[in-house]
């Protein structure tokens, strides 16, 4: 689906962040006008004008704050770190040592955070124990009741973010009665940034402490644990659930059977470009961006490396051993794991279905981008008819 840009990366990333005014993390018009001072494939005029409209809407949070304007304090936070973590997105040459990355993620992180305490129910930080460290995370409720309900843990994928997690999921389930979880692991957001933890395939390491600290918390019904991961999470989620059998369901948004798959086709790629990789990457923002998330993310220095590493991120001898319900989610277009939804399921030996959204509905785009009613619709109805049995 082309929005504002040809370039597919552009177009795709302006949908990603236009597509959270369902959930007021946007403004359809501070889209537009941010996009149209940004031309096609000018990475640095990217940032500059995503980072300049996030600082504007911050200033719109802070001031609403200080005059005890909660809602509207909320709204334009929520906002400034969507647009933060917009302004960020491409700045993948070398993060570690870029300035103006850690900034922008920094400044997406505090927005939220100084957002979350306005939300209706407050949401509450977390520090999940994790190995001989802690995970971030956030406790979102339902209502302040204090009774359990049927709760979510919900993480991210390749290039995720905490922050980005309510808007993506949380307050859908919000509005639907669930609890959520949310949490950055190994390779994504915070735990990257300063923690200085790399993607891990074993990612049942990651979720087994989640669900021990879910189980403490009296909010949440320890029989309707679910787990959902997002993009490459639909993977990270998958294996997790082969080995981690305390969950009611797992939902895959969307299903990943073989990341290596994808990695090893952008070398192929690259071999059969004049100029190779650098070529190639000079040449396309998607795989530019890829190659540079990836060296970052896995910890690796180069394409090989990332290959090799990705060998172990397969569902391939153990997609038989999820035992829970699992719901399945496929996009008609989704430029990096097409088919692999189907893949997936065709090996999986539990309660299974697979929901393929259409682009002939506005869905088809890789996570359902600019979608999320229609995706949340059908998540949640189906998990309401599961988890009510």
């Amino acid at each position: 689906m082309k929005f504002l840009y040809d370039d597919e990366s552009f177009s795709f990333e302006a949908l990603r962040a236009a597509g959270y005014a369902a959930y007021g993390g946007a403004d359809l018009g501070e889209v537009l006008v941010t996009c149209r001072q940004i031309p096609e494939g000018d990475e640095e005029a990217w940032s500059a004008q995503w980072a300049a409209t996030a600082a504007r809407i911050e200033r719109i949070g802070r001031d609403a704050l200080a005059a005890g304007h909660r809602v509207s304090a909320r709204e334009a936070l929520l906002r400034a770190s969507n647009y933060y973590r917009t302004a960020d997105f491409y700045r993948r040459e070398n993060p570690a040592a870029d300035a103006e990355s850690a900034r922008l993620a920094k400044a997406s992180q505090q927005t939220f955070a100084d957002a979350a305490p306005l939300l209706d129910t407050p949401a509450r930080a977390l520090r999940i124990p994790y190995q001989d460290t802690t995970l971030p995370g956030y406790l979102f409720l339902a209502d302040d009741s204090g009774t359990p309900r049927p709760t979510v843990l919900f993480h991210g994928g390749y290039d995720s973010t905490l922050e980005e997690d309510y808007l993506a999921l949380a307050a859908g389930a919000l509005r639907r009665g669930y609890n959520v979880i949310a949490f950055d692991g190994p390779g994504q957001g915070s735990t990257l940034r300063e923690q200085g933890l790399h993607f891990r395939p074993d990612w049942e390491a990651v979720v087994t402490p989640v669900v021990d600290f879910a189980l403490t918390v009296p909010e949440v019904d320890a029989g309707r644990l679910v787990l959902i991961g997002m993009s490459l999470g639909g993977f990270l989620a998958a294996r997790a659930a082969a080995f981690e059998h305390r969950l009611a369901a797992c939902v895959l948004y969307d299903g990943v059977y073989d990341f290596h798959a994808v990695v090893a086709a952008t070398a192929a790629r690259a071999a059969s470009t004049p100029g190779g990789m650098e070529a190639l990457m000079a040449q396309n923002t998607m795989v530019r961006w890829v190659v540079r998330n990836g060296r970052w993310t896995f910890g690796v220095s180069d394409i090989d490396e990332l290959v090799r590493v990705a060998e172990a991120y397969t569902m391939a001898g153990i997609a038989d051993r999820i035992t829970c319900p699992t719901l399945v989610l496929e996009a008609e277009n989704d430029q990096f794991f097409k088919g692999q939804p189907q893949r997936l399921l065709d090996e999986l030996t539990c309660p299974k279905e697979l929901i393929s959204f259409r682009e002939d509905e506005g869905a088809g785009e890789h996570c359902h981008e600019g979608a999320l009613s229609l995706f949340h619709q059908r998540t949640f109805d189906w998990l309401d008819t599961l988890l009510a049995g």
